[in-house]
């Protein structure tokens, strides 16, 4: 099987569903805590281009977003997203799980990686 990653919060109940989904299907997977070591912009646009949902579904629409004063409507195009996310990586949707030339979001984790991983 491809190399698997996850983009991974620990404090966030579906990446520890995803997490856990994973080591139970027995597949080896890389752990990135993107908030200890957040993405660089190249690895953000490459993440963007192979992700299978809208660049937008990449962004949390939570308090943090809304403490920010930002619009939804702003953060549709790759380019938008990957500044956003760069300069503020706690707006990433998680968990986010990349393997051979494709990535997902995996919310809910059991369903999606079910048919993402076969």
């Amino acid at each position: 099987m491809a190399e698997v990653v996850i983009y991974h919060n620990p404090r966030c109940s579906n990446s520890r569903r995803a997490l856990d989904a994973l080591h139970e299907r027995g597949v080896e997977v890389e752990v990135v805590r993107y908030l200890e070591t957040p993405l660089d912009r190249l690895a953000l646009e490459r993440l963007v281009a192979l992700l299978v949902d809208p660049p937008a579904a990449l962004v949390r629409h939570d308090k943090r977003f809304a403490e920010l004063g930002l619009d939804p409507e702003g953060y549709r195009d790759p380019s938008s997203v990957v500044d956003l996310l760069a300069e503020h990586p706690e707006l990433m949707q998680r968990p986010v799980v990349l393997a051979g030339d494709k990535a997902i979001i995996a919310r809910p984790p059991e369903e999606k990686l079910a048919a993402f991983l076969g």
